[in-house]
């Protein structure tokens, strides 16, 4: 656990969240500032910095990915569809330096990159 982490601090149980699905590797919980009908967070409970980190634990990347699946099927969103977003580094939108997955659905989401 990284102390100065939000999110190490939200599996601490030192900050609430909106808690949607939780395993014994992964918690998923609601966006504080959702970008569509539904948007779930989903990360491991371990702390990776971001994705070239998760990508040294296979383990914990196909707990993160199978978790993902699960909120999916859970909100509804597996017969229209939903967007799955890993924000890596400044340039590719990461603000909270803990890996996570967006799970992101519930409306047509439009193109992937805005211009």
């Amino acid at each position: 656990m990284d102390n100065d982490c939000l999110f190490c601090r939200i599996v601490a149980g030192e900050i609430p969240a909106t808690v949607v699905h939780e395993t014994a590797t992964t918690l998923a919980f609601r966006d504080i500032d959702p970008k569509a009908p539904v948007h779930v967070l989903v990360i491991p409970k371990a702390h990776h910095r971001d994705v070239l980190a998760l990508a040294g634990d296979p383990a914990a990347a196909a707990d993160l990915l199978a978790a993902s699946a699960a909120v999916a099927q859970a909100e509804g969103l597996t017969g229209d569809g939903f967007r799955l977003i890993f924000n890596t580094g400044g340039h590719g939108g990461q603000e909270v330096f803990h890996v996570h997955a967006h799970v992101v659905g519930g409306r047509a989401l439009g193109p992937m990159v805005s211009r």
